[in-house]
């Protein structure tokens, strides 16, 4: 019998987040919604040191709003036990209507593979019932503008996004899907359970049912047409257009 040589870990997706305490906000609740911005691999739960972002702030009712200096540094322990940095925020929330927060990362250097990462990462709160404003670009450099309504999602809905690098769609991208195992109690038969794989059409659109309530992050992926220079090599840089949104089981 013939062993396996060299058998090779698998290499779990890397996801920027940014989860809402509440992403809908009813007349009647609290205004305050907080905001934890973590950069990590979702469902292992295995986390990445984040720096400070480069942007972050929120679309609403036609004006972008720059809150990059609202952000607060913390530190989480992973799951293995190792003690992170991140970075939270309280905003409260002022108008009706969607609410689109942003962040876009420090580029991250991956020695595993050669390359540097930036995850352009959204979500979107709505507020007080008035639903417009939740498929506006942004403008970022790679963005997933959704096609289904990202919020009051059941369980097992069907998700579709648009996938843009630069405005433009990009054909036949790469998506990667990953639940939220906050609590660690989600189990997998096997490592490609771990990050679902979808790639877009020729038109750039994708889809997805998400068959669990929680946090689902979807981070197309593309390559930059710059590179980085790392001890003094030229590197490839990923972009990732990333968006959270959150699903509920609907109740007897």
């Amino acid at each position: 019998m013939i062993g396996m040589a060299g058998a090779v870990a698998p290499a779990y997706a890397h996801f920027q987040m940014i989860i809402p305490s509440d992403e809908i906000v009813s007349a009647g609740e609290s205004r305050q919604i907080n905001l934890d911005l973590i950069f990590t691999h979702p469902f292992e739960g295995m986390g990445l040191n984040m720096q400070e972002p480069v942007r972050f702030g929120v679309w609403v009712a036609g004006k972008e709003i720059d809150l990059l200096s609202t952000l607060q540094k913390t530190t989480y322990k992973d799951r293995a036990g190792d003690t992170l940095s991140a970075y939270q925020a309280r905003y409260k929330i002022r108008k009706p209507g969607d609410h689109l927060f942003f962040v876009e990362p420090q580029p991250y250097w991956e020695a595993a593979e050669d390359r540097f990462i930036i995850h352009y990462t959204k979500t979107v709160v709505n507020a007080f019932g008035m639903e417009e404003g939740w498929d506006h670009e942004l403008g970022l450099k790679a963005e997933i503008t959704p096609l289904t309504r990202p919020y009051g999602l059941w369980t097992n809905n069907l998700f579709r996004g648009v996938v843009k690098q630069d405005g433009k769609p990009v054909p036949f991208a790469r998506v990667e899907v990953e639940y939220y195992n906050e609590k660690g109690d989600v189990t997998v038969p096997a490592d490609p359970f771990i990050t679902q794989i979808v790639k877009a059409d020729a038109n750039g659109v994708f889809a997805y049912a998400m068959p669990k309530s929680g946090w689902w992050g979807m981070a197309a992926l593309m390559e930059s047409d710059e590179t980085m220079s790392h001890d003094g090599k030229e590197y490839p840089v990923e972009l990732g257009a990333v968006l959270w949104i959150k699903t509920h089981d609907m109740e007897k």
